[in-house]
């Protein structure tokens, strides 16, 4: 199956949110994405997660209906590497924040993520961008990942889920 042109963007949505939304479509626009696999991840391997999976595909699904290339599915795997290993696409664009990124050497195997798929890291003005040298000047593939820049927004899903 064929990955170019197609992004994914994998996680906990736990709520999704306006954030997780603008860095779709940034990104839809920055890589040319014909389309965007938005994978709600059933079981997060690396968070504990309050709302059932049900509920945040649901609410995945509302968040990007406005955009058009957003293809919202549920993803029964908590890691990012054997997701991809399940998807079998060529080459597409795994799309991650910055501060994600800064984790990247504590994946499931980092290495070969960077085989599957294409790693785009969006950053944003005031994002550190020393950590995300050093992540980059240490992954075993730097020309598998591309920075691209993203507005800030003050909202995040753990601080909706404080004022609820």
């Amino acid at each position: 199956m064929s990955g170019r042109g197609v992004g994914i963007l994998g996680g906990a949505f736990d709520p999704p949110h306006v954030g997780h939304v603008a860095l779709a479509e940034e990104a839809v626009r920055h890589f040319r994405l014909e389309r965007l696999l938005v994978r709600v991840v059933a079981d997060p391997g690396h968070k504990d997660v309050g709302t059932a999976p049900q509920i945040r595909l649901l609410l995945a699904e509302l968040a990007f209906a406005a955009l058009d290339e957003a293809e919202v599915a549920l993803d029964p795997f908590p890691r990012t590497v054997d997701s991809l290993e399940q998807l079998g696409l060529d080459d597409p664009v795994f799309l991650i924040g910055a501060d994600e990124f800064a984790d990247f050497f504590d994946w499931k195997e980092p290495d070969r993520v960077l085989e599957l798929a294409r790693l785009g890291v969006a950053t944003r003005p005031g994002t550190e961008r020393a950590v995300v040298e050093a992540v980059l000047a240490g992954v075993s593939r730097p020309d598998r990942v591309e920075l691209f820049e993203i507005e800030p927004l003050d909202v995040s899903s753990s601080g909706i889920r404080a004022r609820l």
